[in-house]
């Protein structure tokens, strides 16, 4: 296929601006088929030498969603400390986890040491590994709001902590913390946006050499 139509490019460009960052959920579960049917998407994500990296943990445990949550919310209330003045203000009143409501936790992580791919592409720059997992992190996200889906990633987080809370292998680097369920409400504009805490810019600065 050379090019998609006019009214596919149409609608994936409001899928791009429908993606938003969700930290309000319903309870509603989501269905498992529809769950797994998303996540297959990492296998169809660009991973450098083909090394698919990603690691991805279905955290399901009570405990060990509240070990997450109180990682979170340490770290939050460190962030805070950091800020001052009107920032501080917003900053305060920000819900920057739907770590609480979310029916779906995935913690996705990237595998330093992993063998496939033979380290093709990794050698001068071992990021390209981590870059890969957020590249199948944003494919799922898209996959996910296509079908009204929301996912929120949850960065204010002790990495380490959460690594030795989920037993999961010291040579596994976390990526990012998804909250996955049914938006509150749906808007394209983001909430740090509506609560003034920066506003987006309308192309990205480009530099010619």
């Amino acid at each position: 296929m050379d090019s998609f139509s006019e009214k596919f490019r149409t609608e994936f460009d409001q899928l791009l601006r429908w993606r938003r960052d969700v930290r309000h959920f319903r309870p509603d579960p989501v269905e498992e088929a529809q769950l797994m049917r998303l996540l297959s998407t990492f296998s169809l994500a660009p991973s450098v030498g083909l090394s698919e990296p990603w690691r991805i943990v279905r955290v399901k445990d009570t405990q060990a969603r509240k070990a997450a949550e109180e990682n979170f919310l340490k770290c939050n209330e460190q962030a805070l400390a950091g800020y001052s003045g009107e920032k501080a203000k917003i900053y305060a009143g920000l819900k920057l986890s739907g770590m609480r409501d979310a029916p779906v936790q995935l913690a996705i992580f990237c595998d330093e040491d992993t063998d496939k791919g033979a380290g093709l592409g990794a050698g001068t720059m071992p990021e390209m590994r981590r870059y890969s997992v957020v590249t199948a992190v944003t494919q799922f996200w898209l996959a996910a709001r296509a079908e009204g889906l929301g996912v929120g990633w949850v960065s204010i987080l002790d990495p380490e902590q959460l690594t030795r809370d989920l037993n999961v292998s010291e040579n596994w680097r976390l990526v990012a913390w998804l909250c996955v369920g049914w938006p509150e409400t749906n808007t394209m504009q983001p909430e740090l946006e509506r609560e003034g805490w920066e506003a987006r810019s309308d192309v990205p600065q480009i530099t010619e050499r």
